[in-house]
C-alpha cells in the first residue's frame, strides 16, 4: 500500500467508534482512502443514517490525520471526511420470510391510553426523514389510528402479481410504506374479530405485502399482551422491540408486564429500551415550564429496575395531539417536540445497531 494511504488507515486505527467502542478500521466502516501529498479524502461508512455524532466522528477522523501527519514531519493535508451510511442488520440471513428487511422492531404498551401508536408514526417519520427505508404495520387490528396520523384515511393498498402470487402494495406516506386494517375497512366501521382471525391479518400483513427493501420494519402493537405478540414472535425473528409508558403508576404497572412478556423464555425478544412519554404537560403559552401531572421519572425508573436505556421523555404538549390529528406527525415540525422525537430515533438508531453489532460479534466469536 501507498506510504501516505497506510499512514491514513493507521490513524484511523486510533478513532474510536463512541458507541462501539472499537476502531474505525476494525469494525469496517472505512471504506475508502485517497491519500496524496497535500489532500486526503476518506469515505467512512456510518452505522445508520440517524447517528447522533457523526460530527464528532469526523472531528477525531480529522485531528487523528492531522496528528500522524505531524509526527511524520509532512505538511497538514486538506482533509475531506465523507460521512455515508448504512444500517446494520439484526437478521442472520434474512429468511424466507421478510428477507429484504434489516430489523423489525415491535412497539408495544401495557395499557391503552399512553401514546403508543403515536410515538410508533413519529419514530417512522424520523428515521425515514434520516434517510433510512421505513415500513410500518398498524397491528392494532381492533384500533387502528396509523392511518390517521399520516393523514390517508382514505387510500388503500394496491396490488401485484409476483411470481403467481397477489401481493399487498403498501400505501407510502412522507417516505414511510404503511399497512393497517384501517385501509380495508370502513372508519365508522367495528372489526369484531377473534384472536384467529386477527392472526391471521397480520401473517397476511407480513407475508403477503412488498416490502421490499427496508431498513427498518416498525410494528405499532394493540395494548396489553395478547394473540397477536405471540402471532408476531412466532412469525417473524425481532431485533427487538421497545416499551411505550407514561409516568403514572398504573401506567407503569401494564408496562412492566409488557417488559416481562418479551422477556419469557418462549418469546426471548430483547427490549431495546423505556419510551416514557407525557413525561411533563408544557402549556403552549408557557413553552418553559413543566408540570408532571402524571408524576416524574416513572420511565426512568422503570428502565433502571431493568437495567434497560430509557429511549426518551417525549413532553404533553398540545401541538402533538393536533399534528396527530392533521395527519402530520409532530416530528415534521420545528417545535421542542418535534425535537424530542429526533433525538428518539437517534437513540433508538443507536441501541439497534450496538444490539447488531453485538450479535455479529457473538456470532463471529
Amino acid at each position: 500500500m501507498d506510504p501516505l494511504r497506510q499512514l491514513v488507515y493507521d490513524a484511523l486505527g486510533t478513532v474510536e467508534e463512541p458507541d462501539l467502542k472499537k476502531d474505525l478500521v476494525t469494525l469496517g466502516m472505512v471504506r475508502e482512502v485517497e491519500a496524496a501529498p497535500g489532500a486526503v479524502r476518506v469515505v467512512v461508512m456510518l452505522t445508520t443514517p440517524a447517528c447522533p455524532l457523526k460530527e464528532l466522528i469526523r472531528s477525531r477522523c480529522e485531528d487523528a490525520i492531522k496528528a500522524f501527519f505531524a509526527q511524520k514531519g509532512l505538511e497538514e493535508p486538506t482533509i475531506t471526511i465523507d460521512l455515508t451510511s448504512e444500517v446494520t442488520s439484526g437478521r442472520s440471513g434474512g429468511g424466507p420470510v421478510l428477507p429484504g428487511v434489516r430489523n423489525i422492531i415491535a412497539i408495544a404498551s401495557g395499557k391503552g391510553g399512553v401514546g403508543k401508536s403515536t410515538v410508533t408514526a413519529n419514530l417512522a417519520y424520523a428515521l425515514a426523514a434520516s434517510g433510512a427505508r421505513v415500513g410500518l404495520i398498524d397491528a392494532d387490528i381492533t384500533g387502528p389510528s396509523i392511518p390517521t396520523m399520516f393523514g390517508c384515511e382514505d387510500e388503500q393498498p394496491g396490488m401485484v402479481t409476483r411470481d403467481g402470487r397477489n401481493l399487498i402494495v403498501p400505501v407510502e406516506r412522507y417516505g414511510v410504506k404503511l399497512l393497517s386494517i384501517g385501509f380495508l375497512a370502513p372508519p365508522e366501521a367495528a372489526v369484531m374479530w377473534r384472536g384467529p382471525m386477527m392472526s391471521s391479518a397480520l401473517k397476511q400483513f407480513i407475508q403477503d405485502t412488498e416490502w421490499g427493501e427496508l431498513d427498518y420494519l416498525l410494528f405499532d402493537l394493540p395494548p396489553g399482551t395478547s394473540d397477536i405478540h405471540l402471532t408476531l414472535v412466532s412469525t417473524v425473528p425481532l431485533t427487538g422491540a421497545i416499551v411505550v409508558t407514561t409516568p403514572q403508576k398504573v401506567a407503569l404497572a401494564d408496562a412492566q408486564k409488557a417488559v416481562s412478556m418479551f422477556k419469557q423464555p418462549q418469546i426471548n425478544v430483547e427490549v431495546l429500551g423505556i419510551v416514557e412519554n407525557m413525561s411533563w404537560f408544557t402549556p403552549a403559552e408557557l413553552p418553559g415550564s413543566q408540570y408532571f401531572i402524571f408524576g416524574r421519572e416513572g420511565g426512568r425508573q422503570l428502565a433502571d429496575h431493568h437495567n434497560l436505556p430509557l429511549l426518551g421523555q417525549i413532553p404533553l404538549v398540545q401541538s402533538i395531539r393536533e399534528a396527530g390529528d392533521d395527519g402530520l406527525p409532530a416530528v415534521a415540525q420545528r417545535t421542542e417536540s418535534a425535537k424530542a422525537f429526533r433525538g428518539l430515533a437517534e437513540t433508538v438508531a443507536r441501541e439497534v445497531a450496538i444490539r447488531n453489532a453485538q450479535a455479529l460479534e457473538s456470532a463471529s466469536a
